[in-house]
């Protein structure tokens, strides 16, 4: 709910019709990530020092989401380090909004990937982790980043797109794809520019046009 209000705000205010305005003390442009993480460090303060009960416990969950969708919302300016929400760079603030939510939402209908709840050994157990880890980590880094999380509770969905080729645009294609070698041209045949995933058109919606440079 937070990130859908703060999406609405932002884009009255990148639309100008108000009745919205950027928040900006002596001159300097005060980020809602700011309140993410100040409303992050208040939540967590609070579980951890004074472990409350009913009701303020889940009065403290609904502050720290509040403050997680705040911060994540900006993710791409902080780990850019430079004011991109509304570029193409700015797109990294939706991905990891919607990776977040994702691993949110398993692990409320009770995935547990980390759980030992199999009676396996610790080794198999431990071989099982990293195995799935490292497939869902080579699904993230190919472009399938939709794929990648959900792979850390369905093993299948992981192997499946970390074998299958890279989008063109992806890391593991521009690091390991040569251009103009067999694999790139088929990656480049699969992913045409212009065409968009899911996944991508998701992101756009919530993101709005980026703003292009001249």
């Amino acid at each position: 709910m937070t990130f859908v209000v703060t999406r609405v705000i932002v884009r009255r205010i990148r639309a100008g019709g108000g009745p919205f305005r950027n928040t900006t003390i002596g001159g300097v442009h005060v980020h809602h990530q700011v309140y993410g993480i100040f409303l992050i460090l208040v939540a967590g303060v609070g579980e951890f020092v004074y472990r409350p009960g009913t009701p303020w416990q889940q009065v403290l969950a609904v502050l720290f989401g509040a403050g997680a969708a705040l911060t994540l919302d900006e993710f791409a300016l902080w780990l850019y380090l430079d004011d991109v929400y509304w570029t193409d760079k700015g797109r990294k603030s939706i991905d990891a909004l919607l990776v977040a939510s994702l691993i949110g939402l398993l692990l409320v209908l009770g995935a547990r990937p980390f759980d030992d709840t199999a009676g396996q050994g610790r080794i198999t157990f431990a071989v099982t982790v990293v195995g799935n880890l490292a497939f869902s980590t080579v699904a993230i880094l190919k472009g399938k980043i939709g794929s990648g999380v959900i792979g850390l509770v369905v093993s299948l969905v992981a192997v499946v797109a970390a074998v299958r080729l890279a989008k063109p645009h992806s890391f593991w294609a521009r690091s390991r794809y040569r251009p103009g070698s067999p694999k790139w041209e088929r990656a480049s045949a699969r992913f045409p520019p212009g065409r968009h995933s899911r996944w991508e058109d998701l992101a756009d919606r919530l993101a709005g046009f980026p703003r292009r440079k001249p």
